[in-house]
């Protein structure tokens, strides 16, 4: 396998990275490649794809929140120049895929004609990110060129290496208040590696109608409408999960398992050469002595 074989095979197993472990495993891949320099220009691609897709934050340079990179915080800087937008601070920013640090930040000018409605919905969503998400970073996007199209965005991670689990949440809303929809879909991932390698990764999509009320001319009383319906399906979808696992414990992993024998008790698997043994030296007597070998 010549080098360019070896980068792209290493650029795989990083978009397969389990929550929080992708510098755990960019470190392993380091070995496979020997060329750290060959190694950072051939894999950013990947870590640029895998960073967007799973909402990966960043410490918004003197604001004091942090903010989602992804699709929906891309612009186009200068030259072709990669920029990320944080609405909330009304600020651009470069970030670096491979050390994970935002830098350069440069006022962005809102867009008057959306950024009430805009800013209303990210107020409703901050509050509900923090009644039912731990450690949660929310950010709300105003479409380019539209004042009713809106993407909510939501990721909320749980790094517990000490008893070898990660886990995380991505959510992600389109707004359309013209078409009086909502379209969205929800990301769960999780990864158990105690003595093993368990992952979970599911993806449930939702698309609801918004009432007629909800417009762009009403932002203080629409966007907590928004968030109402938004909390009733992420409600409903943790009720399946929770009942989806409670299946899997009470049927599908029991029937791995191996059945007890007709008494009810487990068998001691050091005594079975024992048994064995006692069950050979009985038939001998009976062949050597007859009767019952007494």
């Amino acid at each position: 396998m010549d080098a360019s074989e070896r980068i792209q095979a290493a650029s795989k197993f990083l978009l397969q990275s389990p929550p929080g472990e992708i510098n755990d495993v960019l470190n392993d891949v380091r070995n496979i490649i020997s060329d750290d320099a060959s190694l950072q220009e051939g894999v950013l691609p990947a870590l640029q794809e895998y960073n967007l897709a799973q909402f990966i934050v960043a410490d918004v340079p003197g604001s004091g929140h942090q903010s989602i990179v992804s699709d929906a915080a891309q612009l186009e800087g200068e030259e072709g120049e990669e920029r990320f937008w944080d609405p909330r601070s009304r600020t651009s920013f470069r970030f670096d895929h491979l050390s994970l640090e935002a830098s350069d930040s440069k006022p962005v000018e809102a867009d008057n004609e959306s950024e009430p409605f805009r800013a209303a919905l990210e107020s409703s969503t901050l509050t509900y990110l923090a009644a039912h998400f731990h450690d949660g970073v929310a950010s709300v996007f105003s479409k380019t060129g539209s004042s009713t199209e809106f993407t909510i965005q939501i990721v909320a991670n749980k790094y517990n290496p000490s008893n070898f689990w990660a886990g995380r949440w991505r959510s992600e809303y389109i707004v359309d208040l013209a078409g009086k929809k909502v379209a969205g879909k929800i990301l769960v991932n999780v990864h158990y590696y105690e003595q093993g390698n368990v992952q979970l990764e599911t993806k449930h999509t939702i698309s609801f109608p918004l009432p007629p009320t909800i417009s762009v001319s009403s932002p203080n009383t629409s966007n907590s409408k928004i968030l109402a319906l938004i909390e009733d399906e992420e409600g409903k979808f943790q009720t399946a999960l929770n009942d989806v696992y409670h299946e899997m414990s009470e049927k599908t992993f029991k029937g791995l398992r191996r059945a007890l024998p007709l008494t009810r008790q487990k068998l001691d698997w050091d005594k079975v050469m024992g048994y064995k043994l006692g069950a050979e030296l009985s038939a001998s007597n009976k062949g050597v002595f007859g009767g019952n070998g007494s």
